[in-house]
């Protein structure tokens, strides 16, 4: 494993973040009035994420965008008729829908939104470590640049790693893996394969710890727990479903449990209560609250998506996404061998953060 310690980055990340105002119900109907009027103005589309404000998720839904993880929303992108897409969510996000629609213009709220996976995995400082081990074939998580993924020989979601993980090892091959050590290691153990971790992680994911979990459970004793695989392994040890955020909102679905404990970014629960009413969701605890928390239970990053920037962008075209030619070009071959190996495997290339 190697030391990336970019803790400070994304502390001084954290510190200039700007979270949209609050609204009132007025302000509210207006913006998304004028939003759904530039939209089609501009033959837009807006893909917003599962962690994002419900707000937005709600009206990517009326405009006839979609809702999802951030592979499914550059796919989505990609499939529709649209020459702009906007895409709600964080830095890398935008940069895998232009990466996938080079035709298309590629706007965000804001370029501000990053993520701590992606602070903490510097394309230079990687790229010196993948040439530390030219023996290992590199895998690499979604939730990372273009340059990393250009650096990539695989791109991965949390829904298809291990397949694709047991596939590498079944040909004899080690893995070098970046850069979520805690979905690494999940990875490692279900697969048994020879994986080689990068020093990475999620100001969300990393928040939840097992005793508070098992604090609730012991509240809520038939409660189903359900933890994503970016949360550290004491807290995977003790889920009853572990999976993508795509997985999660599944098991909601399908489960016969009336309460979940739920160890995600909290975002998700406006997708999760659409497709199963009836359910109770309880947010897992995270390490601290106000002050003493870094994220508890919801991304900061998301969280500067809004109704007013997003506005702002559609009628400026400010915050747009570019990719230089080459990069494009290397980054879309890692991506289109996940994307080939998973429809070989009849597997859905969704959910990762």
């Amino acid at each position: 494993m190697i030391n990336a310690d970019n803790r400070i980055l994304v502390k001084e990340h954290l510190a200039h973040e700007a979270e949209p105002r609050a609204l009132s119900g007025d302000e509210k109907r207006r913006l998304e009035d004028e939003i759904k009027a530039e939209l089609k103005a501009r033959n837009a589309v807006l893909v917003a994420h599962y962690y994002t404000d419900p707000d937005i998720q709600r009206l990517a839904e009326e405009t006839g965008g979609c809702v999802s993880d951030s592979l499914e929303m550059a796919r989505f992108g990609n499939q529709h008729s649209a020459s702009t897409v906007v895409v709600a969510g964080v830095k890398f996000m935008g940069e895998t829908a232009k990466i996938l629609n080079p035709e298309k213009t590629v706007l965000m709220p804001t370029l501000e939104a990053t993520c701590s996976l992606d602070i903490g995995c510097p394309p230079e400082e990687f790229s010196r470590f993948c040439d530390e081990h030219p023996d290992r074939t590199v895998v690499v998580y979604a939730n990372t640049s273009a340059a990393v993924k250009a650096r990539a020989d695989w791109v991965v979601t949390s829904s298809c790693a291990q397949s694709i993980v047991e596939h590498l090892d079944s040909k004899g091959e080690k893995i070098l893996w970046a850069p979520d050590k805690h979905l690494g290691r999940y990875v490692q153990r279900t697969t048994g394969a020879d994986v080689l971790l990068w020093d990475g992680s999620c100001i969300v994911h990393e928040e939840f710890k097992a005793r508070g979990v098992e604090d609730l459970k012991a509240l809520y004793p038939d409660a189903a727990i359900l933890v994503h695989p970016e949360s550290p392994e004491s807290v995977v040890e003790i889920a009853d479903v572990v999976g993508s955020t795509s997985q999660l909102i599944h098991a909601v679905q399908t489960l016969p449990n009336e309460r979940f404990i739920v160890a995600t970014d909290n975002g998700i629960f406006y997708k999760m209560q659409q497709l199963a009413p009836n359910k109770t969701l309880i947010e897992a605890p995270t390490a601290g609250n106000g002050a003493t928390c870094r994220s508890c239970a919801h991304c900061p990053w998301m969280a500067m998506n809004g109704l007013e920037n997003l506005l702002h962008v559609l009628r400026t075209g400010d915050q747009e996404i570019f990719v230089d030619d080459a990069l494009r070009e290397a980054a879309l071959r890692p991506l289109r061998r996940m994307l080939d190996f998973t429809a070989s495997m009849n597997l859905k290339a969704a959910g990762n953060a």
